[in-house]
């Protein structure tokens, strides 16, 4: 008898207690059993007393009027509203659901972690308003085929709140045979420890390979932004990088961000890629200066905060922004930028991004040295030193690849060979520096010439050279070259001035074109070398255009010859 009875009582509910006590209080109608089995009186006593004290400080349901429960979820709700010192202990709770009217009963435990009320609720609607919303649909029909042939389920998703942040959920069914109750059941786990874990290496992981493989900084820097905004929760990030401004100064400049499709932050982006904040100025600027992460609690309210108006705007609440840095090899640290992430929730207590600020900022730190010092093996590589144009195998190379592509498309191009005349007398007379200064002024004089799209390069001494690419159909070309000869043969006329000094020079220039004098780069090379040294021989400060229509012989173009 004490055995059933004892069976009965392992899912006690307040009922189940008054009735064990009334019963023990009766134990005197069958003395010749009691003292047989005082042990098993003495657990249920404790048991009821248990069990009805916890009645007494359960935790009270929003749906106090349980007049719609669904009768097969009445004893899951008696149950839910004790309160279970295992399901606390082990932190889990535990769901029922009726799947025929999507009704659902959720424990302490599983209440707590949803943020939500214990006890019954009418819809899932009412228990998954902290969910992700791309995560709700995913939900609901996890628990939709629970109900089906008592299928067993396993399903992951995310929920949000004020005071936590970002947190990730595991939802699992119980398997039938081991149901207590005839409603699919399970248990709810919260796994944010686990997934934070994951997260971390994957972000390492992934952010290693977007910022070892690329060899522009701009795309992996996104791509990283974009990871820590999907996977920690962030609504807005970016990089602040350091630019050159006025009289040589330096500033902040946002160069690239992220945000996700959900809500309107176009306000908050377009004021934070407009403005310019210089070291020290602003929550950027002092991040950058100090070298140190900063939170910020409330963007519209704090004064350091220079685009509290766009974030109230948005509903931007609070922030994290730290700087990336790296040790130079002579020990000194540099820093290249500023990472900022933004939400619309307050301060999140155990947000990763802290955790994983150093590991982000020194990867992307050492991805942006890696460039600097590549960009500047690339420039001794193929810039001038003197003058900063491309140099003569650089430029050669570009010849050559220009020669390829207008071969495949059929186009035509021109190629400039300028001598400057009258140079050895100006370093002969005012040294070395004077004549640095003539090749340096000239350079940048003719780099201004320049259309977009075409090169100018120098090739050794005073010579260089200019790879035009036409706007349009042959006769256009033969204009071009003959407009732009003109101005270089203007620019090099004009005086350089060296420690009070005026000095003059002048120019000669061959010309030749694609395909006409030649298809390949030396064909062109020596066709327009040789129309420049016929010009150089009988007149100076002079364009010549070299004319195949004999092998050897070169012929002037009278109506675009000029001479000075």
């Amino acid at each position: 008898m004490f055995a059933a009875l004892f069976q009965r009582f392992s899912h006690p509910t307040r009922t189940h207690c008054t009735n064990a006590l009334r019963f023990i209080q009766a134990k005197s109608r069958w003395p010749e059993t009691c003292g047989a089995n005082v042990l098993i009186i003495q657990d249920i006593v404790t048991l009821a007393a248990m069990h009805e004290s916890a009645s007494l400080s359960r935790p009270t349901s929003t749906f106090s009027d349980d007049s719609n429960v669904t009768p097969k979820l009445r004893s899951a709700l008696a149950q839910a509203i004790i309160s279970d010192p295992v399901e606390k202990a082990a932190s889990f709770g535990r769901w029922w659901h009726d799947a025929e009217t999507a009704q659902l009963v959720l424990s302490a435990g599983a209440a707590g972690m949803l943020g939500v009320e214990v006890g019954w609720h009418p819809t899932l609607e009412s228990c998954f308003a902290h969910v992700v919303p791309d995560d709700v649909l995913m939900l609901m029909s996890a628990l939709a085929t629970a109900g089906v042939a008592a299928k067993q389920i396993e399903c992951e998703f995310r929920i949000v709140n004020e005071v936590d942040g970002l947190r990730w959920l595991r939802l699992m069914s119980v398997p039938h045979a081991l149901a207590y109750h005839e409603v699919p059941s399970g248990v709810l786990l919260d796994i944010t420890s686990a997934k934070h874990a994951a997260i971390r290496e994957r972000l390492s992981f992934e952010s290693t390979q977007f910022l070892v493989g690329t060899n522009t900084l701009g795309e992996a820097v996104t791509k990283v932004i974009q990871l820590v905004c999907e996977n920690l929760g962030w609504e807005w990030g970016a990089y602040w990088a350091l630019e050159s401004a006025q009289m040589g100064a330096q500033q902040l400049a946002c160069k690239h961000f992220w945000h996700g499709p959900r809500g309107s932050l176009d306000a908050f982006t377009q004021e934070s890629c407009t403005i310019r904040m210089a070291p020290g100025a602003g929550l950027v600027g002092q991040v950058w200066q100090t070298g140190e992460a900063r939170w910020i609690e409330n963007m519209a309210n704090d004064q350091v905060f220079l685009r509290y108006n766009s974030a109230q705007t948005c509903s931007l609440r609070s922030g994290y922004v730290f700087p990336v840095v790296y040790v130079t090899d002579d020990g000194h640290p540099h820093s290249p930028g500023v990472l900022e992430f933004y939400s619309r929730l307050s301060r999140q207590r155990e947000a990763q991004l802290p955790n994983l600020s150093v590991t982000i900022g020194a990867l992307i730190a050492q991805t942006a040295q890696r460039i600097e010092q590549q960009e500047t093996i690339r420039q001794l590589a193929q810039i001038d030193g003197l003058t900063e144009l491309a140099n003569r195998s650089h430029f050669y190379r570009m010849l050559d690849s220009r020669c390829l592509n207008a071969t495949a498309s059929g186009a035509s191009f021109g190629l400039m060979f300028i001598d400057l005349d009258r140079f050895k007398p100006v370093n002969d007379a005012f040294g070395h520096e004077a004549g640095n200064v003539v090749l340096r002024e000239f350079a940048q004089r003719v780099q201004t010439l320049v259309p977009a799209g075409s090169h100018v390069g120098r090739l050794g001494g005073d010579e260089f050279a200019i790879l035009l690419l036409p706007d349009g159909a042959m006769p256009q070309l033969n204009e071009q070259l003959d407009a732009l000869a003109e101005c270089v043969l203007q620019a090099a006329r004009m005086p350089f001035t060296f420690d009070g000094h005026e000095m003059t020079v002048s120019a000669s220039i061959g010309i030749s074109i694609f395909p006409e004098n030649g298809m390949t780069s030396p064909e062109l090379l020596r066709s327009a070398d040789a129309a420049m040294y016929r010009i150089k021989k009988w007149a100076q400060c002079a364009q010549f255009f070299f004319r195949t229509a004999h092998p050897i012989r070169l012929q002037y173009n009278n109506p675009i010859w000029r001479s000075a």
